[in-house]
């Protein structure tokens, strides 16, 4: 990623009402270049409203909103994007082939048939019937249609619903192919394991807001801390007045504790109380972070 490169996308300051509903409220965010951003969000939170108002879908009701460098509803700016939405109908009698030469007509630039069909894995059902593929093949199909033009942009929402093991993977190896030929992709997604995999950063929205947005690896232990559970006699009072403990309460005979960095409070568990025993050190990963982020934000 270019730093000093303009960014593909930005919204800056964008609210957006639907009646009685403030679906975003002051939302600034940008997208830049060879970087996959993961909008993460529960039901409701904002996050399609942003990419609506991204694409040009949605106008916003104040806040400006770029698109590569322009309008989101001209031509020549959704020309370089590429979309997978969640859901799609497509004519379920044209073959994968004809269906993705469909849209690539609508480029100026597409990638070639052949590149489309290998990138989405999915070259073997190039004579088959759309509607005759199950649904994981569908999605693969979709995701040749999205990268079919080419984009500079990519949004892929939960690009992964419904793909076994395999199939998951070979779309996480052509989202990071992609990044490397320079594409900004913007990944929505449940799976908080995908996130972590494919994204350099990270942007939580919660009510309309963005709570977080930052690189990935300074996400994790900031916002999801370690929880400690041991059985030990340690005076809690004691334990959490300790360098690293950020929250420490008693249940019974076992301590639980929230700690980051963890090593440290660990070592120090087990050097003042030799007797401590059933140590269970669990979190530090975003699905924490994003559970504790909403909740507080609730």
């Amino acid at each position: 990623m270019h730093l000093d490169a303009p960014p593909l996308a930005v919204l800056d300051q964008v609210h957006v009402r639907y009646r009685n509903v403030q679906a975003l409220a002051g939302v600034s965010l940008q997208v830049q270049g060879s970087e996959v951003l993961a909008l993460l969000g529960r039901n409701g939170a904002g996050k399609s409203t942003a990419i609506a108002v991204l694409l040009g879908l949605r106008r916003p009701d104040s806040g400006q909103v770029q698109l590569l460098g322009g309008d989101p509803q001209h031509r020549a700016q959704r020309e370089q994007v590429g979309v997978m939405l969640q859901s799609t109908a497509l004519p379920p009698n044209l073959r994968v082939g004809e269906l993705v030469e469909q849209f690539q007509a609508s480029y100026p630039r597409p990638r070639p048939l052949a590149e489309c069909l290998a990138i989405a894995g999915v070259q073997d059902l190039r004579e088959r019937p759309y509607g005759a593929l199950s649904g994981g093949q569908q999605r693969r199909v979709q995701f040749a249609i999205a990268v079919c033009g080419g984009p500079r942009l990519l949004f892929l929402d939960e690009p992964t619903t419904g793909l076994d093991i395999e199939a998951r993977q070979a779309i996480w190896d052509a989202i990071a192919t992609l990044r490397q030929e320079g594409c900004g992709i913007v990944l929505t997604t449940h799976y908080l394991e995908e996130a972590e995999a494919l994204a350099g950063r990270v942007v939580v929205m919660e009510r309309g807001q963005v709570l977080a947005d930052g690189p990935l690896a300074t996400f994790r232990p900031q916002l999801a801390p370690r929880r400690i559970r041991c059985r030990s006699r340690l005076d809690v009072a004691h334990v959490r007045g300790w360098e690293g403990v950020i929250d420490a309460r008693r249940e019974g005979d076992h301590l639980q504790l929230l700690a980051e960095p963890a090593e440290a409070v660990v070592a120090r568990l087990l050097a003042e109380d030799p007797l401590l025993r059933e140590l269970d050190v669990r979190g530090g990963g975003l699905a924490e972070a994003f559970v504790e982020m909403t909740r507080e934000a609730a």
